[in-house]
């Protein structure tokens, strides 16, 4: 979303300045007459002083979410806003610095304003009855993360009378940008206050942007725009915002978007029903990648019909599941294997217990990419709205190899295996519109 950035008053002229430091002297004066006692040795490392750190107007809170996978912090005491300016830090508020030596070597971490007019433009922000909150990724090694966390007390230090609040999400989970956990907790925060945010009347500003050049290098992502986009609000660049420099319209926002899918009918082909007429007994093997709608497929179509689940993740050996298949052939049932199936040998397994029994068995072929499959995983786990998730089991974020692995041993299924028939499952979300709205969003955890 791409509006016309907020009008400010101009900023004051006065600088920032870093106060400098007096050293203390100290004389110590003796009598001729009098002799000092001796003072005992005592070894360096017990006479070291250990320096108090200054404490400021910012303090880390407790962590949000979970995992605690979410920092929180805040200077002073920032009170909620119906208008919320939003900002990314490294690459907007400040420069993007990794740990230096200095820091290693025990120094407090070097930072510095990304432009000087900044600090002016937060102050103007917060005396026009903005909420300033800074919103990062820094999904950081631990040793990276603390120097950068002690970073923050620092600038609450140079905005020493400008309330602020700061959410960074530490783990690639349901916080990182473009993921919209982090305004989620905001809008709860807020809530929590009395306050609903009036989105219409804040903005986001991130360097993330996805910009293209044609003689200089772009930039690194576009999650900041991503992200802006997921909750809706509008979007500026640091350049944008800050210098009131033009929009810079070539950009590009790469990945998996859902909006995008083609509309196909849910099954073909269609000149077949999803249950036979006349019924018979038969054994239907599903196969496709995890996270597409497979057990929702049996729940809707099969399980009212008697058709036994097998699935592995209850039984959890393929061994299992073809004992169950033996069984449940024995006694007149129908059954629906409900695993991903890759290969063809996997499918040997059933396939054979079915021709050794007579029985008939068809294949649905669910046809959703690696992308889709991974997308809809997120949306499980993490994007779920809560009024839908209460509905559904908890489901963990399922690793990315689960997926990965079925792509490089998939064996598309076909006749000559043994089947009577397979059909295509083709992907089409079926929920509320608020649920589609969540499902639509850009979903990611890595990547540009």
């Amino acid at each position: 979303m791409q509006s016309s950035a907020p009008s400010d008053p101009q900023p004051s002229s006065s600088a920032l300045e870093a106060g400098t430091s007096k050293k203390r002297k100290s004389s110590e004066e003796q009598s001729d007459s009098a002799v000092a006692p001796k003072a005992p040795k005592i070894h360096p490392f017990f006479s070291k002083r250990t320096e108090k750190k200054p404490e400021g107007s910012f303090q880390w809170l407790k962590p949000l979410g979970p995992t605690g996978s979410c920092l929180h912090g805040i200077n002073l005491h920032p009170t909620a806003s119906a208008k919320v300016a939003a900002l990314d830090l490294d690459g907007t508020v400040i420069k993007s610095e990794f740990a230096t030596k200095s820091a290693a070597a025990g120094k407090p971490p070097s930072w510095s304003w990304w432009r000087s007019i900044v600090p002016d433009k937060l102050k103007e922000l917060y005396e026009s009855g903005f909420a300033i909150v800074f919103i990062s990724n820094q999904a950081l090694k631990p040793v990276a993360l603390n120097t950068w966390k002690e970073k923050i007390p620092l600038i609450g230090q140079a905005l020493s009378d400008i309330p602020f609040r700061i959410l960074a999400a530490s783990q690639k989970d349901q916080y990182r940008k473009p993921m919209p956990g982090m305004w989620r907790e905001i809008e709860r925060i807020f809530k929590e206050e009395g306050v609903e945010i009036d989105k219409s009347a804040s903005f986001f500003v991130g360097d993330a942007a996805g910009r293209q050049y044609v003689k200089a290098k772009g930039d690194f992502s576009s999650t900041d725009r991503k992200w802006a986009e997921n909750i809706e609000l509008p979007f500026f660049t640091p350049e944008e915002y800050f210098l009131k420099l033009p929009p810079h319209d070539n950009y590009t926002m790469p990945g998996f978007r859902a909006s995008s899918l083609p509309n196909l009918p849910l099954v073909t082909p269609t000149s077949s029903p999803i249950i036979p007429t006349p019924r018979q007994q038969e054994a239907v093997l599903f196969v496709g990648y995890p996270c597409l709608g497979k057990s929702t497929f049996y729940r809707r179509y099969f399980q009212p019909e008697g058709y036994v689940h097998i699935n592995q993740d209850t039984l959890k050996t393929s061994q299992k599941c073809a004992k169950v298949l033996q069984e449940a052939i024995k006694e007149g049932k129908s059954c629906v294997i409900d695993n991903t199936n890759r290969n063809s040998p996997t499918r040997k397994t059933y396939l054979d217990i079915c021709k050794a029994n007579n029985i008939k068995a068809r294949c649905f072929y669910f046809t959703g990419s690696i992308e889709l499959a991974w997308h809809n995983n997120l949306y499980r786990a993490f994007n779920m709205p809560p009024s839908a998730a209460a509905k559904e089991p908890e489901r963990a974020l399922l690793p990315y190899i689960a997926f990965s692995g079925f792509r490089d041993n998939l064996e598309e299924p076909t006749l000559a295996e043994g089947f009577s028939e397979i059909k295509k499952v083709n992907w089409v979300f079926e929920g509320t519109e608020e649920e589609k709205k969540h499902w639509l969003m850009w979903l990611q955890i890595d990547g540009k």
